[in-house]
């Protein structure tokens, strides 16, 4: 009697996953044994690795990356899928969603990281592709406070700049992704029953979430000022805001939705915190901390690939911009550097651009959230539109 033909397939994927396993073993027995650690370079990238992670957790983890994951929570727990279709959704009304998306980062002044949580939320919760992505580029790329920081660094018209080509590129890029993957979307979005709403209690609850992210990530200002005077109180005013949420949590919450809304965070937490720590190392290692120069990659390679304002020198700052970290505001400070190393204002808006929206980390949770397409297709469009911005303006 012959064997049914899906047991065969099941034993021929079980064999293949095995080989594979077995090649991975072999490739780290190679890699462990041949890899020269006691050269100064291959050392100080390991250890530069790990001291960004470290870094990394220290100053990010707590009052960055967890608030957005309980927003996240909240968002697909309490906020209607209904309410998110109809703003968010393909058949909402394009300028509203796409202008609200995009100036939305001017709120959050979070990394291209802690973004990743609230858009997961929003995408997951119905939120069409175009309006998640022009979000996703825009949280960290034109909040206020990097946009006034740059324009009092490096000059009121790369200030201007930014915020113009912040704009339009997260609008662009959401309506190209949009258009692109339009057939898949509406296979998404079909389903989608009617939900219980609680408005006034869900935004409520929304606004403070959203203000102990704002005030807890609240970095301090180089300059005396009103944003320095927000700095000297922003743990009082998040102590209220706690009092608040706990307030709101007890008496107009029951358990059981308590009890959802920390599921869904511990969720949106399991799957982007490993993928955020993985590509965290691997961009310590490669690059090292901004302004280290310790990475496997030596700075005065760089350094002349980015002067003048060739199409060489802007794709080479985009691609830069794309795979390192940078922390919110450090961009500002580091690309000053490099100016100062002869590096062409046009590289520079280039730089500005795709490196606070995208990193090597962000890269790998959003490939868990979009697969490795629709990944690809966002960070070349990043690439293309930082590329093509900095063209403009350094001509």
């Amino acid at each position: 009697m012959q064997p049914m033909r899906g047991k065969n397939w099941v034993e021929k994927f079980l064999a293949w996953e095995d080989s594979l396993k077995f090649l991975l073993m072999i490739g780290l027995f190679v890699a462990v044994y041949s890899i020269p650690f006691q050269s100064p370079r291959i050392s100080g990238a390991l250890i530069e690795a790990l001291l960004m992670l470290q870094e990394y957790v220290r100053e990010h983890v707590l009052f960055c990356l967890v608030p957005a994951f309980f927003i996240a929570g909240a968002i697909g727990s309490f906020v209607s899928k209904e309410a998110v279709i109809r703003y968010f959704g393909p058949g909402a009304r394009k300028l509203t969603a796409y202008v609200v998306a995009a100036v939305s980062g001017t709120v959050l002044a979070v990394c291209s990281c802690t973004v990743l949580p609230l858009f997961a939320g929003i995408y997951k919760r119905g939120a069409g592709l175009g309006p998640a992505v022009a979000f996703l580029y825009s949280g960290p790329a034109i909040n206020v406070l990097a946009i006034i920081l740059t324009a009092r660094v490096l000059g009121w018209q790369m200030g201007l700049a930014r915020t113009i080509g912040a704009v339009l590129s997260a609008i662009v890029i959401g309506l190209v992704m949009a258009f692109l993957y339009r057939d898949e979307e509406k296979r998404r979005l079909q389903d989608g029953g009617r939900e219980e709403l609680h408005l006034l209690r869900n935004a409520g609850l929304l606004s403070v979430l959203v203000l102990i992210l704002v005030f807890a990530a609240w970095g301090e200002p180089a300059e005396q000022g009103f944003w320095l005077r927000v700095y000297a109180v922003k743990w009082h005013l998040t102590i209220v805001l706690l009092f608040v949420l706990g307030y709101m949590l007890k008496t107009w919450f029951s358990w059981d939705e308590r009890m959802n809304w920390f599921q869904a965070t511990w969720e949106f937490a399991q799957q982007i915190l490993p993928m955020l720590f993985t590509g965290v190392l691997i961009a310590g290692a490669l690059m090292g901390r901004p302004g280290a120069d310790a990475g496997l990659i030596p700075a005065r390679l760089i350094a002349p690939l980015l002067g003048g304002n060739s199409l060489l020198a802007n794709i080479t700052a985009s691609v830069l911009g794309a795979l390192m970290y940078f922390a919110t505001l450090t961009e500002v400070p580091i690309i000053q550097g490099l100016v100062g190393l002869g590096m062409g204002k046009g590289p520079a808006l280039a730089l500005l651009l795709a490196g606070p929206a995208l990193s090597l980390p962000s890269m790998l949770v959003i490939r868990s959230v979009l697969g490795t397409k629709k990944t690809l297709t966002f960070v070349l469009l990043v690439i293309l539109m930082a590329t093509v911005a900095g063209m403009v303006f350094g001509a």
